[in-house]
């Protein structure tokens, strides 16, 4: 029996991904603002606590925008339809 999928390797080395260091740098610095929000809502710190949500907001706001300029950045151009 022939297989006609390609192979899970061949697909690889096909479609080399580009890896962005500043990703993995947001995640963590969203996790580490979220932490510190939850830690300021459990010590009575309410304040302090929405600022810190807000912060995290805006940090996986940033880190999501540089996944899609990534994607874009260096993603294949898409196809052309003949007559559109």
């Amino acid at each position: 029996m022939s297989n006609s999928e390609p192979d899970i390797e061949e697909f690889f080395e096909e479609k080399q991904r580009v890896r962005n260091p500043l990703v993995p740098v947001g995640a963590l610095v969203t996790a580490g603002v979220l932490t510190a929000g939850l830690i300021s809502f459990r010590q009575g710190n309410s304040q302090l606590g929405q600022k810190l949500m807000r912060a995290r907001v805006v940090a996986q706001g940033a880190t999501v925008a540089i996944m899609v300029g990534t994607a874009y950045y260096y993603g294949e151009p898409l196809p052309k339809f003949p007559g559109l």
